[in-house]
């Protein structure tokens, strides 16, 4: 049995359009499933937890980011596993588990490849599946936000990333790493990941993998606002990391705090003045091409 999760608001209406076209076809071969619509913020999480305590096979998000995020919650640590059909804006977990781009072909993926468990993460009392960040990328997401109404995929983002350089200062943040590493000072960006792209295809951090039981951690040293347009091409690019101003560390759980600070979180903005972040190893079963951690892509 195979439970659809259909957020029909998300990709401006696209997800819906994708949810009856799914529909179709399961019911054309004869694939016993059930139709669930999101009527609400959380709403997911809910379907996706009584569909596993129903011992639903797999759960089929179809949406953006947000959808993923909020099914993932309500399958972890249970026997169900999470299918991805990418129906959203940015649809950036795709890129970091895999499957196809296209929702036809993500379909077809899921409905013919084995299930992996792969790592999730805690953030305070919430979950996170892919990046979590403060500073530069949120000013970014805030622009992006407004920009999606009239454009998909990256296009938002890049928007955003120019909007933010006239607006951006540095931020003061004190970062914990694993009790052993303590960092304080003003910084431009943090992002404490378990993926890799954020804002619709940036990877953020190309050396993150989601099944080796660790996060992420960059922190980036704060430029002035006029240097930072030379810094544009690293990012884009998942290169940032190899510039003297970014600090890579990986580790098992983390903190973060900065006044007024406002969170990141797999594409959600959340403020949060104070953030503990761990990794939860192989919590999730997920249709993932799991020769993503192997090969780097």
């Amino acid at each position: 049995m195979i439970a659809v999760i259909v957020n029909p608001i998300a990709g401006s209406g696209f997800a819906l359009t994708v949810g009856r076209k799914v529909d179709a076809i399961l019911t054309e071969r004869g694939i016993p499933h059930q139709m669930l619509m999101t009527e609400r913020i959380g709403h997911a999480t809910e379907l996706a937890r009584e569909a596993a305590r129903q011992g639903v096979e797999t759960v089929l998000s179809v949406g953006g980011d947000g959808t993923l995020n909020e099914t993932a919650a309500g399958l972890v640590g249970t026997g169900s596993a999470l299918g991805v059909i990418p129906a959203g804006t940015g649809n950036d977990f795709t890129k970091v588990i895999g499957t196809p781009r296209k929702w036809d072909e993500a379909l077809e993926y899921v409905l013919t490849h084995p299930a992996h468990p792969l790592d999730t993460g805690v953030i305070n009392d919430s979950f996170f599946i892919n990046v979590c960040g403060a500073g530069f990328d949120v000013m970014v997401l805030d622009y992006a936000l407004k920009a999606k109404k009239h454009a998909r995929g990256i296009w938002p983002y890049l928007y955003g990333v120019l909007a933010a350089i006239r607006a951006f200062k540095p931020f003061e943040m004190l970062v914990e790493i694993c009790d052993e590493l303590k960092l304080k000072g003003h910084y431009m960006i943090c992002s404490i990941a378990n993926g890799s792209y954020i804002g619709g295809g940036i990877p953020i951090m190309p050396l993150a993998r989601v099944d080796d039981g660790l996060l992420d951690v960059m922190v980036v040293d704060s430029v002035p606002s006029w240097r930072i347009p030379f810094y544009l091409p690293a990012l884009l690019g998942g290169k940032l990391l190899k510039t003297r101003i970014a600090h890579h560390y990986r580790t098992t759980r983390c903190a973060l705090s900065s006044k007024g600070m406002r969170l990141n979180i797999d594409g959600e903005i959340v403020p949060m003045e104070s953030a503990r972040f761990e990794c939860r190893p192989a919590s999730l079963l997920a249709h993932w091409d799991d020769g993503v951690a192997a090969t780097g892509r």
